[in-house]
């Protein structure tokens, strides 16, 4: 039965993958570039998709438990797939910590006099990261003359950065000084980060109160009102 499981889980999980549609897909984001980890993401999803679905039809053990495996199996990847994975979400932190930072070299930058795509380049090249592959990657679509919103649509993605594309956007298409809002970005954001890392704090706190809580409850209702209720359950009867 477990293999009858397993060639089921097999054909639901990994045909998808080979239809033509998708297969150019594949194909095309490999030409543009090699994403080892994303494939070991997959293959870790897959595997632990079928682990999950073998796991309910040995629990199971009947011959519906092979139906109810596959569709586990295929929840699970499905519920796996809609995860970040570690490193997109490691580069987007380190990318939003720099934005701060980033809007301050380039509003120093501009006020110096340099045009906007040499600003964006320098600063990538002092920021280095995540952060700075995308800066690098606005500034050459500037020298090549893309639109800036096509050019600063390389920072979405990173939190906050909505706001740094509106500006550079709003001042490309109405000729305003950029350094003075990339300034008054940069102060935005460093208190809004400030103000998460209170809230965080905040809630850590709750979170740490609540274990103790929960074990401070049972033992009091065990040494205080038991006894108590004992005995007069004891006068009474």
């Amino acid at each position: 039965m477990i293999a009858l499981f397993a060639v089921a889980a097999a054909v639901v999980l990994l045909v998808p993958a080979a239809w033509p549609g998708r297969a150019r897909r594949r194909l095309r984001g490999l030409q543009m570039s090699a994403s080892p980890p994303v494939e070991d993401g997959r293959r870790f999803r897959l595997l632990v998709a079928a682990g999950i679905g073998a796991g309910i039809a040995a629990l199971v053990w009947t011959w519906w438990g092979v139906g109810a495996g596959v569709v586990a199996a295929v929840v699970a990847e499905r519920l796996l797939r809609r995860r970040e994975p570690a490193h997109l979400k490691q580069e987007r932190l380190a990318a939003t910590a720099d934005l701060p930072l980033g809007a301050d070299l380039l509003a120093a930058a501009l006020r110096a006099g340099a045009p906007l795509d040499r600003a964006a380049g320098a600063v990538a090249e002092a920021l280095g990261g995540p952060l700075g592959e995308r800066l690098q990657r606005t500034a050459r679509s500037l020298r090549l003359g893309a639109d800036p919103a096509e050019a600063w649509a390389h920072l979405s993605g990173v939190t906050g950065a909505n706001r740094l594309i509106a500006a550079a956007v709003r001042s490309s298409a109405s000729g305003g000084a950029l350094a003075g809002a990339l300034g008054r970005l940069a102060d935005d954001l460093r208190s809004d980060r400030a103000l998460a890392v209170e809230a965080a704090a905040q809630r850590a706190g709750v979170l740490i109160v609540l274990p103790l809580g929960l074990c401070f409850l049972p033992a009091f209702l065990l040494a205080g009102l038991v006894p108590v209720l004992i005995s007069v359950l004891g006068d009474v009867l």
